[in-house]
């Protein structure tokens, strides 16, 4: 596969051209002005969804502590009301003890 130009200014035309051989040329200039425009805007974004991850795992957690905590009222629930049929069966049917 051999590289012709007169298959690029068929695809792309001569304005394609002309701009991609411009951003050839401008890339050194303006790169280096957009990496200096860059790097503060990802930093920022970094410290962002650091902050939003922090606060998610603390939310989490409490959610899961709220959660455990209805699951352990549930089952000293459920154990109260199974004692209490027991109980009440007993006192129901005194000759099964």
């Amino acid at each position: 596969m051999s590289l012709d130009l007169g298959d690029f200014v068929e695809d792309f035309g001569v304005p394609g051209l002309i701009v991609g051989i411009g951003a050839v040329v401008l890339a050194p200039i303006f790169g280096t002005a957009l990496a200096k425009v860059g790097k503060p805007i990802a930093k920022a974004a970094i410290k962002t969804g650091l902050v939003v991850y922090e606060k998610s795992k603390v939310a989490l957690a409490e959610a899961g502590e709220a959660y455990q905590d209805l699951l352990a009222e549930s089952k000293a629930e459920l154990a109260q009301l199974q004692s209490q049929k027991v109980l009440d069966s007993a006192a129901t049917h005194p000759e099964v003890n």
